[in-house]
């Protein structure tokens, strides 16, 4: 009996010493200290020919396309009275602006803070392609994965965004 209890010790002891030891010697991955990616703001892809690209879009699939591309409206799940929306654009095949990645898509993330996350992201080490811009319908700033895929970042105005496109997702 007293080798059983022993046993039964020696075993959930070392099981206890294991999970510490994994514990204290796993990597730790930074917690952020605040909101980063909120979703996708938008995709981006390089094509032959944009402009029929959108119409073919537009005929099989029903998106009603302007000069960008069009725009997915929806509703912020945290608020479901906030209006939100998602970019879909076909660029030109010879486009810079995907530079410097050589890659056929960039995704454009939506950020909740793009001061605060490029301050951070600049601390990680992360390649950051140039500086934030403003506009009216938000800020923005490029940063390079370690594949080279060339990220947008985009802090949305909602509130101004929605101000440019029509209810069918279509540029005013």
């Amino acid at each position: 009996m007293k080798r059983k209890t022993l046993f039964i010790l020696a075993v959930l002891g070392s099981f206890t010493i294991g999970f510490a030891l994994n514990e204290i010697t796993s990597p730790i991955s930074p917690k952020p200290e605040f909101k980063r990616v909120t979703g996708i703001g938008g995709i981006f892809f390089k094509s032959e020919n944009p402009v029929e690209l959108k119409k073919w879009y537009q005929a099989h699939l029903g998106l009603k396309t302007d000069q960008y591309g069009t725009n997915f409206q929806w509703y912020k799940g945290s608020d479901s009275t906030q209006l939100a929306f998602t970019q879909w654009s076909p660029f030109n095949a010879k486009t810079k602006y995907f530079l410097p990645s050589t890659k056929e898509f960039m995704i454009n993330y939506r950020v909740a803070d793009l001061e605060k996350l490029a301050k951070a992201l600049k601390e990680e080490g992360v390649t950051i392609v140039d500086t934030i811009a403003t506009y009216e319908y938000g800020k923005f700033l490029h940063i390079m994965d370690p594949e080279g895929n060339k990220i947008e970042l985009w802090e949305p105005f909602d509130e101004n965004y929605h101000k440019f496109v029509n209810v069918d997702g279509v540029t005013k």
